[in-house]
């Protein structure tokens, strides 16, 4: 009986590990669905912006801006957008790897900022030169919030502490599957097609709308890396949770079966102690009677 109640308790525990998995799967689903939908939502935005920016670009003025100015490359900047948790399969540790990489080969002074609450204590023990986090931002962003670390980073970049910035975070591929890698995000490289475009007229001035469309294209890039990262970490949490609810799934069944085992086992030697009293008590009885 005591292996039928230790049985009895495990299966009592992974069903509230079930209950945990399955709830944790529910709610990491409802929020790929709002930072998916925000993920696509800006494609047209950001496309639109970035056309503007390319219809102007043969503009004279665009060298005077300096996120597009060209300058000597000394020092980089990292950016790492890790998940806020884990419990997401390898989300968080192939992107740690990634940037580990990355680091080991570049040549130039290099830095690393973190955005995220992940492994903070982790990445403070490796070898990455990490030099300070950015406000962490929940899980469904606002622009005011991305609009914050986009602002930090284009403060770092005109006072000089980069020359360049790089974004590391988990392109979104597909529901199953992200795919580590690196966004160069300043200088802007200058898009291509302007010097094409004829007849266009800009209100109230060249650089004053090269300006605008220069800060509106970064902030732009930055909220798509972030959804991205936001809208992978929760697809591989949701995954994650969905195999993790399939092997409790699993488990309860085998355990169900070696309950039933155990129990039958019990049942078939309580009736062997029964039978074997009987006998022997009608053992004692003919011994009596000889």
């Amino acid at each position: 009986m005591a292996n039928v109640r230790a049985i009895r308790a495990h299966i009592k525990s992974v069903e509230s590990t079930r209950k945990i998995t399955k709830s944790m799967k529910m709610v990491a689903a409802a929020k790929l669905k709002r930072t998916q939908q925000s993920m696509i939502s800006l494609q047209p935005y950001a496309a639109a912006a970035y056309e503007m920016l390319s219809r102007v670009s043969a503009d004279p003025s665009v060298r005077d801006n300096p996120f597009l100015r060209e300058r000597e490359v000394k020092k980089v900047l990292y950016v790492l957008f890790v998940g806020n948790r884990g419990l997401c399969g390898v989300y968080n540790t192939a992107l740690l790897k990634f940037a580990e990489n990355r680091l080991a080969r570049e040549e130039r002074d290099a830095s690393l900022l973190v955005c995220g609450r992940w492994g903070r204590d982790l990445l403070a023990a490796s070898s990455l030169p990490v030099t300070g986090t950015l406000p962490e931002l929940p899980d469904a962003p606002a622009m005011e919030e991305v609009k914050a670390i986009s602002d930090d980073l284009k403060a770092r970049y005109l006072s000089g502490e980069a020359d360049e910035i790089v974004l590391l975070y988990e392109h979104y591929a597909s529901a199953l599957r992200q795919e580590p890698c690196a966004k160069k995000l300043l200088p802007v490289d200058p898009p291509a097609g302007g010097a094409g475009e004829k007849s266009v007229i800009l209100e109230p001035d060249g650089k004053s709308l090269v300006d605008s469309l220069v800060e509106l294209y970064i902030d732009n890039a930055v909220r798509a890396v972030v959804l991205e990262a936001k809208t992978g970490e929760h697809s591989a949490r949701m995954t994650a949770m969905t195999a993790a609810s399939d092997n409790t799934e699993q488990l309860l069944a085998k355990l169900n079966l070696e309950l039933n085992h155990a129990r039958q086992s019990a049942i078939t030697t309580e009736i062997s102690e029964i039978v074997g009293g009987a006998n022997a008590l009608q053992s004692g009885k003919e011994g009596k009677r000889g």
